[in-house]
């Protein structure tokens, strides 16, 4: 018997983050079954199909075929694993605060099966605290002991979907434990499947890097997108700033400017330590204002398109038909969660605007319980637009096409920059 086949594996939570975790471990040669509440999914896994471009379908059936890797509705199998990996959504709510709906959910039902000895690894990001506060005392409620009886650690997934520069194993992967104990079955696992191993002292300490990779990024882009919008009332190319600016070898990291933040991270995870911080009485004043410029890029890509129609067309925006090309919050995949194409979507629609979209990577796509298909992105339909938008840079368009046949461009992408300036193209 090796050692990787005393190890079966749970994956609770099969989305962007579950999904290549469970293929991951399984091609490595552990025993995996993964769990999802969506029966959709789980049939779907079942026969062979993955929804996610960053995991094809012919490795689902290879290792379903093998009997590597299995999927099931919530049960009490679970109880059979030695390891339980948790990766459910952690969104924001309608008041843009943590909801851990998803997290308490899984902590309740892995409790009700949890076995002496399981090591119960979270990967969903959360402010720091939510192992400690929220995680442990439920997986208690077994009336097991953290730490003795079953361990428990956190580890922050670090997916970057589209990204096809880096495999999985090679992301350094960083992992704590809520007790010493509990950081050595961590540790012990995550070796086996990654090139890096990264352990830290606390859950809290895991917890913050998680947030502060995408507060980072949140800052950043922010202020790219900021000095764009503020270039272009000048009548600067900040694209081309940027691009010289990027020639410098050390002390400068270039960011692209775009129609705003989208993605389950980096619009979220700022929330959710701003929210922690409340709690200590404090709040930091670089995140709100990266976060409101970012809430505002939908508003100016709208301003732009509007501003494009009365200068070359003379027409009310009300009356124009408008053709966004992306939906999905960024190019080569098919999320659509948090992405600023749906809010500039909804503004379009509230001015009364025609509003369809092309996007080959999402067919077909709910907005507030109206269903909209994506358009086939033929000559004629760039050209029976009165604008085209190009909100997400998908590499498998024909953006030459695109710029020959659109009556009026707004790129927001900068996809048309380096293909040369002027034409059609009301950047």
């Amino acid at each position: 018997m090796t050692y990787k086949s005393c190890y079966r594996i749970a994956i609770v939570g099969l989305g962007y983050v579950g999904l290549p975790l469970a293929v991951h471990f399984a091609e490595r040669g552990f025993e995996v079954c993964g769990y999802d509440v969506e029966f959709k999914k789980i049939a779907s896994l079942l026969l062979g199909q993955s929804y996610i471009p960053d995991v094809s379908s012919e490795r689902i059936r290879m290792l379903v075929r093998d009997k590597k890797l299995d999927f099931s509705l919530p049960s009490h199998t679970i109880g059979r694993a030695t390891h339980i990996v948790v990766t459910v959504p952690t969104p924001v709510n309608k008041k843009r605060v943590p909801d851990l709906k998803a997290l308490k959910s899984a902590s309740a039902y892995i409790a009700r099966h949890l076995a002496p000895g399981q090591t119960v690894i979270c990967e969903s990001t959360t402010f720091p605290g939510t192992l400690e506060e929220v995680v442990v005392p439920i997986l208690s409620q077994s009336g097991l002991t953290a730490g003795t009886d079953f361990f428990a650690g956190y580890s922050p997934e670090r997916i970057d979907p589209g990204n096809a520069r880096f495999e999985l194993r090679q992301i350094p992967k960083v992992v704590s434990g809520y007790t010493p104990a509990c950081l050595r079955r961590t540790c012990d696992l995550y070796r086996q499947l990654f090139d890096t191993v990264v352990p830290v002292s606390s859950p809290r300490v895991a917890e913050l890097c998680k947030l502060f990779e995408n507060i980072q990024r949140l800052v950043n882009i922010s202020l790219v997108n900021e000095m764009e919008m503020l270039c272009r009332r000048m009548d600067i190319d900040f694209r081309e700033a940027l691009r010289a600016v990027a020639t410098k070898p050390f002390g400068f990291t270039p960011y692209e400017p775009g129609p705003g933040i989208g993605g389950h991270c980096i619009p979220v995870d700022p929330l959710y330590f701003q929210w922690k911080a409340k709690q200590y009485g404090l709040s930091s004043t670089l995140i709100a204002a990266a976060d409101a410029v970012n809430r505002r890029m939908a508003k100016e890509v709208v301003s732009r398109i509007q501003a494009a129609l009365n200068c070359d067309h003379g027409e009310e925006p009300a009356n124009a038909s408008i053709l966004l090309i992306g939906v999905a919050y960024k190019k080569d995949v098919n999320d659509t969660r948090e992405s600023p194409a749906l809010d500039i979507f909804r503004t379009l629609l509230d001015l009364g605007c025609d509003v369809q979209y092309h996007d080959p990577h999402v067919p077909r796509l709910e907005l507030d319980g109206r269903r909209c298909d994506s358009v086939e992105l033929t000559q004629d339909a760039i050209a029976g637009f009165d604008a085209v938008v190009i909100v997400t840079d998908h590499s498998d368009i024909d953006w030459a096409a695109v710029k020959a046949n659109a009556r009026v461009l707004i790129d927001t992408r900068g996809v048309l920059h380096d293909a040369g300036k002027g034409g059609k193209v009301n950047a």
